[in-house]
């Protein structure tokens, strides 16, 4: 049986719905890759940043992650100012605790899926490939980088594919809304990074 683990970029998967016009169910996610014919799930991660303390929203957001089978890693916001602009954006970068569940989870899973757009996971896809392993990535074509597509090679899967069987079917993101649409749980968070 193939074991398959998930790693969710979150800020790179909010952004890509937003595009897109529909959220993502997370549970589905997971049925779609890893609860099908000779698959089983090993582990399943997702990365994002969160207010200190959390907002009850995103408390909400975890939970439903949670209970849906993903193990969340959040990092607290940090104010950062850009030195070029002098405008202060917020940032939690969690690329590095990406990188390290990839690699110490390695044993556990056969294919990895990494739902992300960012071209700093090129070498690490590189690695685990020269490794034995199955790299999927999904993402938007215009939002991920063209390394990361090259390491993924025939295994990368566009995001606008998945929508039949991985989208959320209760409920649509409202475009001008973006502060009410998180105010259910299992809507995706803003992201902070």
């Amino acid at each position: 049986m193939e074991r398959v683990s998930v790693f969710v970029d979150g800020a790179n998967m909010y952004y890509a719905q937003k595009r897109l016009g529909w959220y993502i169910d997370y549970r589905r996610v997971l049925a779609h890759f890893a609860w099908q014919g000779d698959c089983e799930l090993s582990e399943a991660y997702y990365y994002t940043g969160t207010d200190s303390p959390p907002r009850s929203r995103e408390t909400a957001f975890f939970e439903y992650l949670n209970h849906a089978g993903f193990t969340v890693r959040a990092k607290s916001v940090k104010q950062v100012t850009d030195d070029v602009t002098g405008e202060t954006v917020e940032r939690a970068s969690l690329d590095i605790e990406m990188v390290i569940d990839l690699f110490n989870t390695s044993s556990r899973y056969d294919t990895c899926v990494l739902m992300s757009g960012n071209g700093d996971f090129e070498r690490v896809l590189e690695v685990l490939r020269a490794r034995g392993k199955r790299v999927i990535v999904v993402g938007l074509p215009e939002m991920t980088a063209r390394e990361l597509r090259n390491a993924a090679g025939a295994n990368y899967i566009e995001l606008r594919r998945l929508e039949p069987t991985i989208a959320r079917t209760d409920r649509l993101p409202e475009p001008d809304a973006e502060a009410e649409e998180t105010e259910e749980a299992g809507d995706p968070l803003p992201p902070n990074g």
